[in-house]
């Protein structure tokens, strides 16, 4: 059970937190090392989940046809360039946002195409 002021204390926290960060001198650093500890700690999240997935499945991706094989490796190395490039890409604006999203759905068009062929096999 949930007790009453439990959701109002934690909304106060967290602008308690983010008033911190913006009066207090050095607080947009602390703000920015925080993020990239956490975009970090994401990263390896999914980092190990792709590992994890990886080992479970690898008999599935060995009777895989190698066509497909290649281009399942294809996509998921696409869109892994695609996350790492995505800073420069989206302030650069114009063309390379939109070459951003053709990276993320050729990706994902050759993920759901080896997805196919599995289901068909």
């Amino acid at each position: 059970m949930v007790e009453p002021g439990k959701h109002a204390r934690n909304v106060a926290i967290v602008l308690l937190l983010a008033v911190a960060v913006w009066l207090l001198p050095g607080g947009d650093t602390g703000a920015e090392v925080t993020g990239h500890l956490l975009s970090i700690l994401f990263l390896s999240g999914l980092t190990f989940f792709g590992y994890r997935m990886y080992m479970e499945n690898r008999t599935t991706l060995f009777d895989l046809p190698e066509r497909m094989r290649v281009l399942l490796y294809s996509s998921v190395a696409l869109v892994v360039l695609a996350i790492v490039a995505t800073n420069r890409m989206w302030s650069s604006g114009g063309p390379w946002i939109l070459l951003w999203f053709a990276m993320i759905g050729a990706a994902a068009y050759g993920v759901f195409t080896v997805f196919r062929a599995w289901r068909e096999y």
